[in-house]
């Protein structure tokens, strides 16, 4: 299955891309650290919302599987930058936290775990990236 995304630079380090199948639209803007003004999500910055958002897709496609409600999950993906030997994503540290009151197995939670190690973005990061990926239970 392909999916096409077509992107115009708007200039001003701005580009606003379209998804294919949906149309809808989003922005990006080059990082303050970079030259741009920071007004949007950056081309890494949608690197680490594709992990993050990745990763609780896959953990929902198991939990409807087995009747559970992952309502009010999080995902925090705090990206870093390395400048040398060329600027590239250092690392993308994920914690994924369960509500309070989910009260999942172990089992359960054994099977979320693997889940979402094995999103398809977490799987196509180059091996040189630093991404871990951990778990906690709301208090």
């Amino acid at each position: 299955m392909s999916v096409e995304i077509t992107a115009v630079y708007q200039g001003q380090l701005h580009c606003e891309a379209t998804h294919g199948p949906s149309g809808n639209q989003l922005v990006t803007d080059a990082p303050t650290d970079n030259g741009g003004r920071g007004e949007a999500f950056s081309p890494t910055d949608l690197v680490a919302t594709a992990l993050g958002t990745c990763t609780m897709t896959i953990m929902g496609l198991v939990a409807d599987r087995h009747d559970l409600d992952l309502k009010g999950t999080t995902v925090k993906v705090v990206k870093e930058m390395a400048s040398t030997p060329v600027r590239r994503i250092a690392s993308l540290r994920t914690v994924i936290t369960f509500p309070a009151g989910l009260n999942l197995t172990d089992e359960m939670r054994q099977r979320l775990i693997a889940a979402a190690r094995k999103c398809p973005v977490h799987q196509s990061l180059h091996p040189e990236i630093d991404a871990p990926i951990d778990f906690v239970d709301a208090d």
